[in-house]
């Protein structure tokens, strides 16, 4: 027997658990509906549930008014929420948000003519609804493997983040300071009051890294990356 497609439909859709090689896997993403999120991870597609606003989207939104906060001060830095990011053959995942080096600023990414996101950007966070959830096990290990150098899982019904951060080969865990604070190897001056991110007490997230942005460590950066303009 022939398999065909409905009449009219000349591209096959996405499914949830196809097995692609992320070019077959784009041609299909783009003929999905605008409104489609996707992701294609070690060769297998998952589709995004509908997102619910206490467990993800108040998070999400959290974690980008962080991140956005040190992005105005920061130039020559490049944050972006739910792109599509290129890392290799079989892997094309759409993190909640990642912050990474522009061009000429000493990146490991670039913006591709089409506008995507290729190679790893240097920090990729991802909300996730518990510690059994795919972000803290296969797209984990894909980040490490393809050189994410910061990788934040906010567990949100747990109650707790993890910040990891590659060195030697493999994801070491950064705990917080004697003041609470976690505080980025690769940013300087990307600092996180982790308990009252969690706690949702997000005046005090915004406080503690605009502190940073005023930190010496972050002037220094600043200069390191005009340098590259």
């Amino acid at each position: 027997m022939v398999n065909t497609l409905p009449q009219g439909l000349t591209i096959p859709p996405l499914e949830n658990g196809d097995r692609l090689h992320r070019v077959e896997f784009e041609r299909r993403y783009q003929a999905m509906p605008k409104q489609t999120k996707a992701e294609l991870v070690e060769g297998v597609v998952y589709m995004a549930s509908p997102v619910r606003s206490q467990s993800h989207g108040q998070p999400h939104a959290a974690i980008m008014a962080w991140l956005g906060a040190y992005w105005a001060a920061t130039p020559g830095t490049d944050l972006n929420d739910n792109a599509t990011v290129r890392l290799d053959a079989d892997n094309e995942p759409q993190p909640d948000a990642c912050l990474r080096l522009e061009t000429s600023a000493g990146e490991q990414s670039r913006l591709s003519d089409d506008d995507y996101i290729e190679g790893a950007p240097e920090l990729v966070v991802e909300i996730a609804a518990s510690s059994a959830a795919l972000d803290l096990h296969t797209k984990k290990t894909i980040y490490r493997r393809n050189g994410v150098q910061e990788y934040i899982v906010w567990q949100v019904l747990d109650h707790k983040l993890d910040w990891f951060w590659l060195t030697a080969g493999d994801y070491l865990s950064l705990t917080a300071d004697d003041a609470g604070l976690i505080k980025s190897q690769v940013f300087p001056g990307l600092w996180l009051a982790c308990e009252d991110l969690v706690n949702k007490n997000l005046q005090s997230v915004l406080a503690t890294v605009q502190a940073g942005t005023g930190s010496r460590e972050h002037a220094a950066f600043l200069a390191k990356l005009a340098a590259y303009q």
